[in-house]
């Protein structure tokens, strides 16, 4: 496969989709993937973890999926907060593809699937939630953070899961440090801790 990553824009993997069964706000539903995206074949846990811990949305306005993959996260929001906007958001065209068929599989509408350079910059978000693409290396990862959770609404929260032995502990002290956020390890679960960051109360 060479460098044919999930994060890689156009995967040269075989796009043949396949349907999996998935449960997503108490719902069992019906979803296609594919090879080429992030854990084609199940929920992965770590997002499993994050969906398990994270409170509802805010029910109007802009919210984010950052590193959408086939969709889950940002379904779950769709499905929880149908009048609020939801920008699903990755690199790989594939990825997207299948966030817009798996949304109109459940009837949202309310779901923009698209690169990053198509969210208009001066939408804010009144949550985040994401399982980021670690294996982009820290440089990549640091980047993206950077780029996005500034982006946050007052005292509105990015919700991270980040496995343990990939280096979540590290990612909360920068967080924190390089960002100023107020950083808290909401949930311990499954290998995974998951991150809630947001502006201090004073900023």
């Amino acid at each position: 496969m060479g460098s044919d990553h999930y994060f890689s824009a156009s995967p040269r993997s075989n796009a043949k989709t396949r349907t999996i069964r998935v449960r997503l706000v108490g719902r069992e539903v019906d979803l296609v993937t594919s090879g080429g995206v992030f854990s084609p074949e199940h929920l992965d846990q770590g997002t499993a973890v994050l969906l398990d811990t994270v409170p509802a949305p805010p029910a109007t306005g802009h919210l984010l999926d950052l590193g959408a993959g086939w969709g889950p996260i940002a379904l779950a929001l769709a499905l929880q907060a149908p009048d609020a906007t939801v920008w699903a958001v990755d690199v790989n065209e594939r990825a997207l593809e299948l966030v817009r068929a798996n949304a109109a599989r459940l009837g949202l509408v309310n779901v923009n699937a698209v690169t990053p350079a198509d969210v208009p910059e001066d939408i804010r978000f009144g949550a985040i939630w994401s399982n980021p693409p670690i294996r982009v290396g820290k440089q990549e990862l640091h980047a993206m953070l950077s780029t996005w959770l500034p982006r946050l609404e007052e005292e509105a929260t990015a919700w991270l899961v980040v496995a343990k032995h990939l280096g979540a502990e590290s990612l909360q002290r920068w967080l924190a440090d390089e960002l100023g956020l107020e950083v808290e390890r909401a949930e311990t679960s499954k290998g995974f801790r998951v991150l809630a960051a947001g502006r201090p109360l004073d900023d």
